[in-house]
């Protein structure tokens, strides 16, 4: 009987939103036809309405496009408003050209906060950190950063873990893209270094994974200054964190002063700097250790501070550019329970966890929530916060 229901062809298929979501991943009904290793007649016979699909087919095609089944059998054209969050149309605003794949990864993000959120009010009785925005001056992110150092819990040395913990802290989910291939990976070549979805109950922060974890740090602050000071969502390439105009320019200055107030920028010996721009990173050694940030930021506060010239530092990010980084291996899978802090962040796991231990959600549920964990993995997760 189950085979024969997958097998039969279902032809209520509303052909203008498949239409639709091809359009707005941009992509041709072909290329869907490839994805879902569909013969491209077929695809084109279910576009003229002459043609069906079998019920495993059309929920490959489904999640595919991260839609229910149901989305495609509903008459009547796409409501967009409807379909696509005020976040997710201000992010593809700010950015036109965002490709398909980084448009499912917003939308994967957007999914998992609202599974946090239903887990979060069925776990009630969890002390979860609650989002609270505080009252900062927004035409001045030197102050703003001040206070936000303190609203945060900052000390005198951080890495990008730290600082992390401390934004979670504050009820903000932090989110990182993994580095393996998949879909919760932001690709290397991808000029996109994070974003911010705004919320005022829940908001979340994305990380792009990069080759030095003090760079994610500045993306972190940078994304924070757009949450904090202009409450909005907003998505970031490497041209807006270099950015001098309009709220890029706030953001940057903002995540400047937070990961390097003037206190600790007054500690630093002008007389010590080399004259060599290739020797910089060497003279700021102890300071890149301690605060968990690049060279560069700190290069940027002298330079904002009058203590480096633009010709300095500008031949600084040029000797920078044309450094040849060796590339990483690609990891080791022994570790794979571990994965999914590293992406969704500690405050997200341990509510699923809670949850599954509350039999709330069911293993299943646990693993999909999880980024698809095998039983073993999920179990030894359990163990790693147990402590065992």
């Amino acid at each position: 009987m189950y085979n024969l229901i997958t097998m039969e062809r279902i032809h209520s298929i509303n052909p203008t939103r498949i239409a639709w979501c091809c359009a707005d991943h941009g992509m041709t009904t072909g290329d869907l036809a490839a994805e879902l290793g569909i013969a491209p007649a077929s695809i084109e016979r279910v576009m003229d309405g002459e043609g069906g699909m079998t019920f495993n087919q059309l929920s490959k095609l489904a999640e595919y496009f991260g839609r229910g089944v149901l989305f495609f059998l509903e008459p009547g054209p796409v409501d967009e408003d409807h379909v696509h969050t005020l976040a997710f149309r201000t992010l593809a605003n700010q950015k036109p050209e965002l490709t398909a794949k980084i448009k499912k990864f917003i939308e994967r993000v957007e999914h998992q906060r609202s599974v946090f959120l239903s887990l979060r009010d069925e776990l009630s009785n969890q002390d979860l950190p609650q989002f609270t925005a505080p009252d900062l001056p927004r035409d001045n992110p030197r102050e703003a950063a001040r206070m936000a150092r303190g609203w945060l819990n900052l000390n005198g040395m951080n890495t990008f873990d730290t600082y992390r913990d401390a934004v979670e802290a504050q009820g903000i989910l932090v989110f990182r893209s993994n580095g393996y291939n998949g879909k919760w990976q932001i690709a290397k070549e991808n000029p996109i270094l994070g974003f911010t979805l705004y919320d005022p109950a829940c908001p979340v922060i994305v990380v792009k994974k990069q080759q030095w974890e003090p760079q994610q740090s500045f993306t972190l602050m940078h994304e924070l200054g757009h949450l904090l000071l202009h409450r909005a969502s907003s998505i970031d390439d490497e041209n807006d964190m270099q950015s001098h105009r309009g709220l890029e320019r706030d953001a940057n200055a903002f995540a400047g002063h937070v990961l390097v107030p003037d206190e600790f920028l007054a500690g630093i010996d002008d007389t010590n700097r080399p004259g060599d721009v290739a020797e910089y990173d060497t003279w700021l050694d102890r300071e890149r250790k301690a605060w968990g940030v690049s060279g560069e930021v700190i290069l940027r506060r002298l330079l904002d501070s009058g203590r480096l010239s633009q010709r300095q530092y500008a031949a600084y990010r040029e000797w920078r550019s044309n450094l040849v980084i060796p590339e990483g291996d690609s990891g080791s899978r022994a570790y794979r329970h571990r994965e999914p802090k590293h992406i969704f962040g500690d405050t997200f796991v341990r509510t699923v966890l809670n949850a599954l231990s509350g039999r709330y959600i069911t293993l299943a549920k646990a693993s999909s929530y999880l980024d698809g964990l095998k039983l073993n993995d999920l179990h030894q997760l359990e163990r790693h916060y147990a402590g065992v």
